[in-house]
């Protein structure tokens, strides 16, 4: 199917960056933020916003605690889903598919570039447990500072998501909400895509 316009391209992750990049020149904050969607053991949805680090030539990065819920949640399916929405742009990129981590040089490289005390807050948090209060959590990033000094090793429990899509859809506002939407789909196996266009 032949797509023209701000849909136009011969790669789904070549869009959805120069999509991103669109948005950056517009979008007062976080222009990358998405709305990050897991499933519990029991088929319960959590939905969260994450930071989207990188897309990649065949998936979509974010970092994150692996034993956090959502990490936990990840861990268990091997599936996620996001939508990435902006307001001033009026779009929407919404994608899903199986995951893997990037606990690699990928990973190490993205948390060295990382504030001091962004990257002892990784070591000093545990993300998604009860907390008794801000000042034991304050005391804990001391003691980890203490610990690992001003130049901290990536926490083996912290690193990348990569989520491989089997699905992306790309959604533009319409007159009338008659919206532009085009969602491309393969099986988990293949490297060829489908385009379709659906209804509003």
């Amino acid at each position: 199917m032949e797509v023209d316009g701000f849909f136009a391209g011969a790669y789904p992750f070549a869009i959805a960056r120069r999509w991103l990049t669109e948005a950056e020149a517009v979008e007062p904050n976080d222009a990358n933020a998405v709305a990050l969607a897991t499933v519990d053991a029991g088929g319960m949805p959590n939905v969260r916003m994450v930071l989207l680090k990188d897309i990649e030539p065949a998936g979509f990065v974010f970092y994150t605690n692996y034993t956090s819920r959502k990490g936990q949640e990840i861990e268990a399916s091997g599936k996620a889903a996001f939508v990435m929405h902006w307001k001033t742009l009026r779009r929407q990129v919404r994608v899903r598919g199986v995951t893997q981590r990037e606990d690699g040089a990928a990973a190490d490289a993205y948390y060295a570039s990382r504030s001091l005390k962004s990257r002892l807050g990784a070591w000093a948090s545990q993300q998604s447990q009860p907390l008794t209060s801000r000042a034991a959590l304050m005391a804990e990033v001391a003691k980890v500072t203490a610990k690992h000094g001003t130049n901290p090793k990536r926490p083996p429990f912290w690193g990348g998501v990569r989520i491989i899509p089997t699905e992306i859809e790309f959604w533009a506002d319409g007159a009338f909400r008659l919206h532009d939407r085009f969602r491309w789909s393969r099986g988990s196996d293949s490297v060829d895509w489908n385009i379709a266009r659906l209804n509003p």
